[in-house]
């Protein structure tokens, strides 16, 4: 049963539960059916955190079949489904679900592909992960889940284990005036080896420089690195450390004129919605420059 409960936490509350992205073909009325697959989807998250199995089990179609691509496993049917659904929960209390849906594509009109990685999560356990494939149909004009496969997502790498602590980087930041605007997006690539952070500055409409960080972890020197790339053709090497809450990231970069540029940044996260930037020791081309004051940069 314990196995069991686990495959089933695993595949088959992994679909339906974040607004998606459609991709693909063209399909008449795609719209209208990305609007249906959202409200799903929002019903569905709902409906997992108030532990409702019978709800639960009325997003799958009545032939709805479920197999673990280790075991073999095969669970069918709205009934087993809604009955496995209860085991689960009597059995994992104060479970809470999140996906990241990577894709949904349309196979026809009444058939879509869904393709993502669900995490299952518990304040006595460890997060659970995995990649799945989820076979949508449309029956009475509702769209409804036919088939659900699930694979192990890979074990996080020695770079993921040291970049970890700056996940909370993941997003979208903003820091503005009455004059500036820098929009920062953060987000890991694949595999969680690296963070990227893309930036823009603009001046009312106009943006007047962009660029990208690459934040890894440097096997050789057992230290956090990054490079920074601007549209000016200006660039910049930084090695991270950390202090209690606060990072530090000695910067020493090159101008599109060839000149080096130096600096200490100073990042400290406040709560979940905001991180306080500061930069000192700043030099262009050998000059002391003043240093920036510290602000407040909060998430959108």
């Amino acid at each position: 049963m314990i196995r069991s409960l686990t495959y089933l936490k695993i595949g088959l509350a992994a679909v339906l539960l974040t607004p998606v992205l459609l991709t693909g073909q063209d399909v008449p009325g795609q719209a209208s059916d990305e609007a249906a697959v959202r409200k799903a989807g929002t019903n569905y998250v709902e409906a997992f955190n108030k532990r409702d199995a019978e709800t639960l089990a009325s997003y799958w179609s009545p032939e709805a079949v479920y197999v673990n691509r280790i075991s073999g496993e095969r669970v069918v049917g709205r009934e087993a489904i809604a009955a496995q659904f209860k085991s689960l929960f009597e059995n994992a209390a104060n479970l809470k679900l999140t996906v990241d849906v990577e894709s949904i594509q349309f196979v026809s009109p009444n058939v879509a592909a869904e393709h993502g990685t669900a995490k299952f999560l518990s304040p006595d356990a460890e997060p659970e992960e995995t990649e799945y494939s989820a076979v949508y149909v449309r029956r009475d004009g509702k769209w409804l889940l036919d088939r659900v496969t699930d694979k192990a997502s890979p074990p996080r790498s020695a770079s993921y284990e040291q970049l970890k602590g700056l996940e909370w980087f993941i997003g979208s930041w903003v820091d503005q005036d009455e004059n500036i605007r820098i929009v920062t997006d953060c987000s890991w690539t694949k595999n969680k080896n690296y963070l990227v952070r893309k930036f823009s500055v603009s001046a009312g409409d106009k943006v007047e420089l962009s660029g990208m960080q690459v934040i890894g972890w440097d096997a050789a020197s057992k230290q956090i690195r990054s490079w920074t790339f601007d549209s000016d053709g200006g660039f910049a090497q930084g090695k991270w450390s950390k202090s209690k809450d606060r990072w530090y990231v000695h910067k020493k970069g090159t101008t599109a004129a060839g000149e080096t540029t130096t600096a200490v940044n100073h990042v400290t996260p406040v709560d979940d919605a905001t991180f306080a930037f500061q930069s000192t020791q700043r030099t262009l081309a050998g000059e002391l420059l003043p240093n920036i004051d510290e602000v407040l940069v909060v998430r959108q």
